[in-house]
C-alpha cells in the first residue's frame, strides 16, 4: 500500500507563488491613455481633420455671403454693378448704399413673403415629422434583414430627377385625370381642404397652399426619416424595459423615454427639412399660385425679372440671417444645458 503524499513544505509552496514585485502594476483606467490612429499622433493630423470641413464652409458659405453683402451695399451702374471703393485724386472712398435695405424694411411685400416662407417651412416640418417619426421608428424596431429594404426604399426617390418628380405632381393633383385628385374628391376631403383655406375653390388642388405643402413634404420627408432612423436604431432597449418594470405603460415609455432620447434625431431632421424649405424655388414655381408667393420666387424676379442684384442681395441676406440667427441661438442654449452645473 503506498504511502500519501506528504502536504508541500512552506518553503515549496513559497517557491511556486511569484514574488509581488514581478506582478503588473495597477492600470487606471480613468488616466489610462486611449489609443488612437497613429495619423491623428502627428502634428497636423488633427488640424486637418479639422481644417478641411472648416475649409470647405468657408469656401462654399462664407465667401460667397461676403459676396452678396458686398453686393447688398452696391447700386446698379448701368448693367453693372457698382464698387463699394473708388480710388481718385489719391483717395479711397467707400459707398455703401443703405437705400436697398430701407425698402426691404418698409415695404411690406417683402415682410409678408418672409413670413409666409417661414409658415409654410414650419408646416412642412411639422407634418414630415409626423409622418417621418412612425416610420423612422418602424424602421428601427423592424428585423434586421428588412432594415435595409425599407432603408432603400426611403432612398428610392433620390434615382429619380427631383424635378420631374416635383412635375409629376401636376398630373396627379388633377380633379379630372389624376388619381391622386379624383380620391380627394370622391372622399369628399376637398370640402375640409377649402374650409381650411388650403385650395381656393372645390376641387381646384393645383396651384394652391395644398399643392405646395404637398410637394415640400413629398420632397423633404426622406431627410426627416434618415436622422430618425440613424438615432432610433440606437436606442438601447434596455431602457424600456427598466421603464416597464417600473410600472409605466407603452405609452408612457415611449413619451418618457424615446422621444426624449430621439431629440438629437428630431433636432437635426428639423433642420434638414426647415432650413431648404424657407428659401425653396421650384416647388412653389411649378405647384404653388400667386398666393404662395415665397422668398426664393422673389428672390428670382429681383435677380432676372427686375435685373437689380444690390436688392435682391439685401433680400439673400436678410433671409440667411432669419435662420442662422435663431439657430446660433438655439445652439448656445443648448450648448449652456449641457454644461455640468456646479
Amino acid at each position: 500500500m503506498s504511502a500519501l503524499p506528504s502536504p508541500a513544505t512552506p518553503a515549496a509552496a513559497t517557491a511556486r507563488v511569484a514574488p509581488v514585485s514581478a506582478l503588473p502594476e495597477p492600470v487606471d483606467a480613468a488616466t489610462a491613455p486611449v489609443p488612437r490612429a497613429g495619423w491623428l499622433r502627428r502634428p497636423g493630423g488633427r488640424r486637418a481633420v479639422i481644417g478641411v470641413p472648416f475649409g470647405w464652409l468657408v469656401v462654399f458659405f462664407l465667401l460667397p455671403f461676403l459676396i452678396v453683402l458686398r453686393i447688398s451695399f452696391a447700386s446698379m451702374d448701368g448693367a453693372l454693378v457698382s464698387e463699394l471703393l473708388k480710388y481718385a485724386d489719391g483717395r479711397v472712398t467707400l459707398t455703401l448704399e443703405l437705400g436697398n435695405y430701407a425698402m426691404l424694411f418698409n415695404d411690406g411685400l417683402y415682410w409678408r413673403t418672409y413670413a409666409l416662407s417661414l409658415a409654410y417651412a414650419a408646416v412642412t416640418t411639422l407634418l414630415c415629422l409626423g409622418i417621418g417619426y412612425p416610420f423612422a421608428y418602424f424602421m428601427a424596431r423592424s428585423a434586421p434583414s428588412l432594415q435595409p429594404l425599407l432603408l432603400m426604399g426611403v432612398m428610392l426617390p433620390f434615382w429619380t430627377s427631383f424635378l420631374l418628380r416635383v412635375y409629376a405632381w401636376k398630373g396627379l393633383l388633377d380633379a379630372e385625370t389624376g388619381w391622386v385628385g379624383i380620391a380627394l374628391t370622391q372622399l369628399k376631403l376637398d370640402h375640409l381642404l377649402l374650409a381650411l383655406g388650403a385650395i381656393p375653390a372645390l376641387g381646384q388642388y393645383m396651384y394652391s397652399p395644398f399643392s405646395l405643402v404637398l410637394g415640400m413634404v413629398y420632397t423633404y420627408l426622406p431627410f426627416m426619416v434618415l436622422p430618425l432612423y440613424a438615432n432610433l436604431a440606437k436606442l438601447d432597449l434596455r431602457l424600456l424595459e427598466a421603464a416597464q418594470d417600473l410600472g409605466a405603460t407603452p405609452w408612457q415609455a415611449f413619451w418618457g423615454v424615446t422621444v426624449p432620447l430621439s431629440r438629437a434625431g428630431i433636432v437635426a431632421g428639423a433642420m434638414l427639412v426647415f432650413i431648404p424649405c424657407v428659401g425653396e424655388y421650384v416647388i412653389p414655381e411649378l405647384l404653388g399660385g400667386p398666393q404662395t408667393l415665397m422668398i426664393g420666387r422673389v428672390l428670382w424676379d429681383e435677380f432676372f425679372s427686375n435685373n437689380d442684384w444690390p436688392m435682391a442681395s439685401a433680400v439673400a441676406v436678410v433671409m440667411v440671417l432669419l435662420i442662422l440667427v435663431p439657430l446660433a441661438l438655439f445652439n448656445a442654449n443648448q450648448a449652456r444645458a449641457a454644461e455640468p452645473r456646479p
